[in-house]
Order: structure tokens, then sequence, then C-alpha cells
């Protein structure tokens, strides 16, 4: 399956937010006390388990829409296309 730039765009700039948390940990050790640094290094564990995670459910979901469009094409055009639908006719009354 190929995976669609917008999830993978997410899921690096959240990498890359998690290696300025933690570049940003190393600059600070000294200036904030271990009690402080502690909480942070626990505050940065956290977020790359949940990182993780929201990685994997989103991998998930993707392969599940992508097994039920490839078994029902039509049906997910004909439901894409509803939406197009509501959409335009949502922008069309501004």
């Amino acid at each position: 399956m190929i995976e669609s730039n917008g999830g993978g765009q997410i899921a690096e700039e959240l990498r890359a937010l998690v290696s300025e948390a933690e570049a940003l940990l190393r600059s600070t050790a000294n200036a904030g006390g271990a009690e402080a640094q502690e909480r942070a290094q626990a505050t940065l564990q956290e977020l790359r388990t949940r990182l993780n995670a929201l990685e994997e459910t989103v991998r998930s979901r993707a392969r599940d829409v992508d097994s039920y469009v490839r078994d029902n094409p039509w049906q997910a055009v004909a439901v894409v296309g509803g939406i197009a639908l509501l959409l335009g006719l949502l922008a069309g009354r501004r």
C-alpha cells in the first residue's frame, strides 16, 4: 500500500518536534535542575509513546480503507462523489 503524503508528512513533523524537544532538553539540562529534567524526560517519553500509538492507528485505518476501496471500488467512488456534491452545494451557498 502506498502511504499518502499527508499522513506521512504529519508523522515526520511530529518526529521532528520530538527531536527538537530532545535537543532543547539537552541544552537546558544544566539550567533546570534534576527534578525539572526528569519531568521533561518523562513527558518526552510519553510523547514518543503517543506518537507510536498514533502512527500504528493511522496505518491500521489506512489499511482498512485501502482494503475496502479495493473490494468495493464503485461504492467508494459513489461515496466520494456524494461528499464532493454536498461540499460543492455548501460552497455554492456562500
